[in-house]
């Protein structure tokens, strides 16, 4: 893949399978990875909830905002937020959950069926603890449950309204958020919106090379992958994404992944395909970009 980089799952999860799937307008903050298995503490002194910003019972995750390092009793401190979710389960642990006598409480049961609660030991409890502190009001803004609006994009509206907005928010291309990508060296192509048939053999190969590194290191074969672009992208440097069929993936939604296969199929048959074509996408009710064309729209 000399024009590509197939990059790893190292990639922190996204905090949130809705922010996952609705890009931002916004450019991104870089982050430092010095992860340690000592333990720690938390970098303040008392959290008193002020407000839950977000939560999602799909996803096991929490949202909270919170003011710390109080002085007892002058509602004085600063802003933090807390982000609680439940980890997934690691295969290789599962089975000590059962082992020996579990602590139990029966929730329901009928015939052969039955419900429980079951209180695993502290080494299998986890919860991962994302800390955003000291927070600001662009960090309390950005946590906060927005409500969500679908937008139809046509080709125009993307050069004369998408295009320009982006470009004015000198959007981020950090790589802190992705799971397994594909990544373009070349600089030129921002998004869907960008390819034409020139850009066949690039994509060919990524999804040909893309596939077969894929089944060479991880033993997924190709008919068991969901390969596809965003748009809106996350980042506006071209990228491909490459997931298992069984993973429920952010951003995997028809509102926004293009299955690669089909981007290719749609170039052959019309080379304008995605330069003129109206694309659907969703954006936060709050997003500029979403006043700016439903400006453009009603003109």
């Amino acid at each position: 893949m000399a024009d590509t980089a197939l990059q790893p799952n190292k990639r922190k999860r996204e905090l949130d399978a809705e922010e996952a799937e609705v890009p931002s307008t916004e450019g991104k903050e870089a982050g430092v990875g010095n992860g340690t298995s000592a333990p720690v503490r938390l970098p303040f002194s008392g959290f008193r909830v002020k407000k839950v910003l977000r939560e999602s019972a799909r996803d096991k995750i929490i949202f909270l905002h919170g003011k710390v390092n109080e002085a007892s009793g002058d509602g004085d401190g600063e802003d933090a937020i807390v982000i609680l979710e439940k980890t997934p389960f690691q295969v290789d642990h599962v089975a000590q959950l059962l082992k020996g006598s579990p602590e139990l409480q029966l929730q329901f049961s009928n015939d052969i069926y039955s419900t429980y609660h079951l209180f695993p030991p502290r080494q299998l409890s986890d919860v991962k603890t994302t800390v955003v502190y000291p927070a600001t009001e662009k960090h309390l803004q950005k946590y906060l449950h927005r409500d969500l609006r679908l937008v139809r994009e046509t080709g125009d509206d993307y050069r004369n309204v998408t295009l320009p907005h982006l470009e004015s928010q000198s959007l981020s291309v950090q790589l802190d958020d992705l799971y397994l990508i594909a990544i373009c060296h070349r600089r030129d192509i921002k998004s869907l919106r960008d390819l034409t048939p020139e850009h066949l053999p690039l994509l060919r190969n990524i999804l040909q090379e893309g596939q077969e590194a894929i089944l060479q290191r991880y033993q997924v074969a190709g008919d068991r992958l969901r390969v596809y672009l965003h748009y809106l992208p996350s980042y506006y440097h071209l990228h491909v994404h490459f997931t298992a069929l069984g993973f429920e993936a952010p951003g995997a939604g028809v509102e926004r992944a293009h299955l690669l296969a089909e981007v290719i199929e749609n170039l052959e048959q019309d080379p304008e395909h995605y330069g003129r074509r109206t694309l659907t996408f969703a954006l936060r009710a709050d997003d500029p970009l979403l006043v700016l064309l439903q400006e453009a729209q009603r003109s």
